[in-house]
């Protein structure tokens, strides 16, 4: 297992990723000023879709739903990163960080490459498939970060995981003053009371949604050309994902570091007494 000081490296790593997100703020504001408009050009199915979206992501909070992963699979990349038996999340926890992030990483790469195909193949018809594009893109989002859960030990069926994936969602989607707010509230997630927090500022996800009409608000733009639709549904998707996997690896990273920090402190505290 890691030292003491790898694991604080680590984190000052995570640190400096955390302050490079404030960059953006700009370009967000920019970005984000012609979707007022652009709404009123969306046909009213596209929007009905859109707003379906609160129900769905609300049903994925309560019970999992059909994003629930098949973790078998993920607990075998471990295994086979770690070179050590994985059989169940609590192995996963215990696997050294090089190994779950080697994991994350290949589940960025091949969700990533599904998002693409899947944008592709939406692109086709232009309006008529973007429909069907966003229910597709919102269920690769929650797939890829629970699968990166699992790889840094965490448990997407308890429904305060699915909590902390949705607040990614949002951290992925919001502008720096979010940001700075998400990354604060998530600061101390693994403690109880905090958790009991967390789901009282549940209004938040409802910017995952608003992120969603942004996004598919410049994507119609190119989808009125459907073959353009192809090429830019499948860029943007493959974005969009690798952007999600980033922010799931980061967020599940430091609270792994920060848990073996913290029992290691406790550890170092019970031989003193001893």
């Amino acid at each position: 297992m890691e030292t003491k000081e790898i694991l604080e490296e680590e984190l000052e790593v995570i640190a400096r990723w955390e302050n490079d997100q404030k960059g953006l703020w700009i370009w967000d504001k920019v970005a984000r000023l012609p979707f007022t408009l652009l709404d009123r050009m969306t046909p009213a199915f596209i929007q009905k879709r859109i707003s379906a979206l609160l129900d769905e992501i609300g049903y994925y909070i309560q019970s999992g739903g059909k994003y629930l992963t098949q973790e078998r699979g993920i607990l075998k990349k471990l295994e086979r990163h770690a070179e050590m038996p994985v059989h169940t999340i609590e192995d996963a926890a215990n696997v050294p960080l090089k190994a779950m992030d080697k994991t994350a990483l290949s589940i960025q790469k091949s969700h990533a490459g599904a998002a693409t195909v899947q944008g592709a193949a939406t692109g086709v018809g232009g309006f008529l498939t973007l429909a069907a594009d966003i229910p597709a893109t919102l269920a690769i989002s929650l797939k890829t970060l629970q699968e990166i859960a699992v790889s840094y030990g965490y448990d997407p069926n308890d429904r305060e995981e699915r909590i902390f994936i949705i607040k990614c969602l949002q951290f992925t989607s919001s502008d720096v003053v979010g940001k700075k707010a998400i990354l604060k509230e998530l600061s101390n997630y693994a403690s109880r009371d905090n958790n009991k927090q967390m789901i009282s500022h549940l209004q938040g996800w409802r910017e995952v949604v608003i992120a969603y009409r942004e996004q598919y608000s410049l994507k119609k733009i190119f989808r009125l050309v459907p073959v353009i639709g192809i090429i830019f549904g499948a860029i943007s998707n493959r974005s969009m994902i690798e952007d999600i996997a980033d922010a799931g690896m980061m967020l599940y990273r430091k609270r792994r570091i920060i848990e073996r920090l913290a029992a290691q402190t406790a550890g170092n505290e019970s031989e003193d007494r001893n």
